[in-house]
């Protein structure tokens, strides 16, 4: 891969971050709604800048790691953290994979199907085809790919403020002076920050050109503050009604249905069904790094991919098709756990100390 520039080292990483993390609920703001808005509007911002710090703070020593010893995919990276009981990573990672694939599926159908009307199947094959196109041509297309969305995506998300703000201004302003800061603000933010752990170790193929230590921390500041950039106009934007959208399903859509703006809907729809590719195609991979690194060691990995590539996705479509409401309810708190033990913690203890011992 070429040499990438001194600006694009720095905001890439947080770029790629920031579009694996957010298909799905985060979109919708049914995250957003549940982690932070019900702490009020103020409360809500505090909880955000918690998980903006939590993810800064990992992302900066995980790429500082990274760059030390040159683990450039999540399980070079994990032996070296964790020696043989790395595998077990594997495992979170491994369930993890499985349960995205299957949500997004299901909600790249439904997605679909409420806008066109098409049978469900159609989005299911949109976004199959979309993930192929991105994981297929390449790690150099693929960051190229989820970096430009990144902006698209910061674009359409503060048109939508600045058409709420203008609409409904006022009642935002009204609700930020309220104050309103409920209890657990804290622990929400943090909480929230531990959900999506996994996707820290799906981005470490951007971090081959970070040259130093100062480098490598500034990248995983920026990716924290990235990776929680597009929160920020969604919560400012429910303060336009917030209890509403706390009732909600998919308190964008309900907002929406306030503004009456048809056109921006669709723009905006079309930007998280572009997000649901990424994160799709964020897993795999990192599933496919994980694999060429351990299993052909230097052997061309370019004739497997295309299998790899359409059997993980196959499985992800047919795990779709399982009812997902109760496995997500139980799996992904359990799942999350176990990166929280296995990697988060580790790498901020046992981490930190053989970056100071080998780092220099």
């Amino acid at each position: 891969m070429k040499k990438r520039r001194k600006w694009t080292r720095y905001l890439t990483p947080g770029l790629v971050f920031q579009s694996v993390l957010i298909g799905g609920g985060y979109g919708t703001g049914a995250e957003i709604a549940q982690y932070f808005g019900k702490h009020g509007l103020l409360g809500g911002l505090l909880a955000l800048g918690a998980a903006a710090a939590a993810w800064a703070l990992l992302c900066a020593v995980t790429f500082e790691f990274v760059r030390v010893f040159r683990t450039y995919d999540y399980g070079s990276m994990m032996r070296r953290l964790l020696g043989r009981a790395g595998f077990l990573y594997d495992l979170c990672f491994y369930a993890m994979l499985l349960l995205v694939l299957g949500v997004v599926n299901a909600t790249a159908a439904a997605m679909v199907h409420s806008l066109t009307g098409l049978p469900p199947w159609a989005g299911v094959a949109l976004l199959s085809a979309g993930v192929a196109a991105l994981v297929l041509r390449g790690t150099e297309t693929m960051e190229k790919a989820l970096s430009l969305w990144a902006y698209v995506l910061y674009a359409v998300f503060l048109l939508f403020f600045a058409a709420v703000f203008l609409r409904f201004g006022d009642s935002i302003v009204f609700e930020l002076q309220r104050r309103e800061i409920g209890p657990g603000w804290l622990l929400d933010g943090l909480r929230y920050a531990s959900y999506n752990l996994i996707c820290v170790s799906m981005i470490l193929y951007t971090l081959r050109d970070l040259r130093s230590r100062r480098e490598a921390v500034a990248c995983g500041v920026l990716a924290g503050i990235l990776g929680a950039a597009p929160a920020l106009p969604l919560l400012l934007a429910m303060g336009s009604g917030l209890p509403a959208a706390l009732a909600a399903e998919t308190p964008v859509t309900a907002i929406f249905e306030r503004l009456d703006l048809p056109w921006l809907y669709i723009l905006f729809e079309i930007v998280l069904f572009g997000t649901l590719i990424e994160t799709a195609a964020g897993f795999i991979k990192a599933l496919e790094d994980r694999i060429e690194r351990s299993l052909f060691r230097g052997r061309s990995f370019e004739l497997a991919r295309p299998l790899v590539t359409g059997a993980v996705t196959a499985l992800g479509i047919c795990v779709s098709t399982f009812g997902l409401t109760e496995l997500i309810g139980k799996g992904y708190g359990a799942i999350s756990l176990g990166a929280l033990l296995l990697f988060a913690l580790p790498m901020l203890t046992a981490g930190i100390r053989m970056i100071r011992r080998f780092g220099g």
